[in-house]
């Protein structure tokens, strides 16, 4: 059964998403559509693929109504599927993902904001962008950690960058925490995308909560951290996993 779980998955996986992909790309050369248009169709790729793949998301709070910086913590490849879902944001991702089959060409047509985080130009580029973006009426998907955490109940040290950034260009900022309810569904260490799926595709169910927080405004970067870091972990702390 376990077997034909993961094969079932697997292919769905795969297959709607190469349809997503297409139907953008036929969108937007046929029909000029525009970004809000792919957005569109990502939300309806997003929810639907994690209902496919066996993906029990609740929610609690409310979605800000303006655009944001929504930052995060990090556990699992799935984190900004699931956001995805619920708002048309731009993710800040790494640039190594990029290269990933589908994904990569994909998340570039719907909007993406890649991140080389070695260079000291591409992070100042990026907050650049982010900045324009927020103002052009995106939100903004951060993951501050900078890399996945196998921390229960914690995080790891935020980048202080984009709090940098919300202060001096004062930009709303909104905590979002995912709680998920095992901690075989975080992905950390050196195990590949493929690998932690397989393992966790054979489950019947992955259980996740997100819950979305208030929206901050300062002109203190470090304020604007603690307070964002706090309310994570006091979710986290709240919903511990199993």
């Amino acid at each position: 059964m376990k077997h034909l779980r993961i094969a079932w998955r697997f292919t769905f996986f795969v297959f709607y998403t190469a349809w997503i992909v297409l139907l953008i790309y036929l969108r937007k050369l046929v029909l000029s559509a525009d970004l809000r248009d792919a957005m569109r169709i990502r939300r309806r790729w997003a929810r639907n693929l994690l209902a496919g793949v066996g993906v029990e998301i609740r929610s609690f709070g409310e979605v800000p109504a303006e655009p944001c910086l929504l930052v995060c913590n990090h556990r699992s490849y799935l984190d900004p599927i699931i956001l995805l879902a619920y708002i048309d944001a731009l993710p800040v991702a790494k640039a190594e993902m990029a290269s990933w089959p589908l994904l990569g060409k994909g998340a570039q047509m719907a909007g993406i904001l890649y991140l080389k985080r070695e260079s000291a130009n591409s992070r100042a580029n990026t907050l650049k962008a982010l900045t324009q973006a927020v103002r052009d009426g995106y939100p903004i998907i951060l993951f501050p950690e900078g890399t996945t955490s196998g921390l229960p109940t914690g995080v790891l040290p935020f980048k202080k960058g984009a709090f940098r950034a919300a202060a001096e260009q004062q930009i709303p900022l909104s905590p979002v925490a995912f709680c998920f309810a095992e901690t075989a569904d975080f992905w950390v260490g050196s195990e590949s995308f493929l690998q932690h799926a397989y393992r966790r595709f054979k489950q019947d169910k992955i259980r996740v909560d997100v819950h979305f927080g208030p929206v901050f405004r300062g002109d203190e970067a470090s304020s604007l951290l603690d307070q964002s870091r706090h309310w994570i972990e006091s979710r986290l702390t709240e919903n511990p996993p199993q």
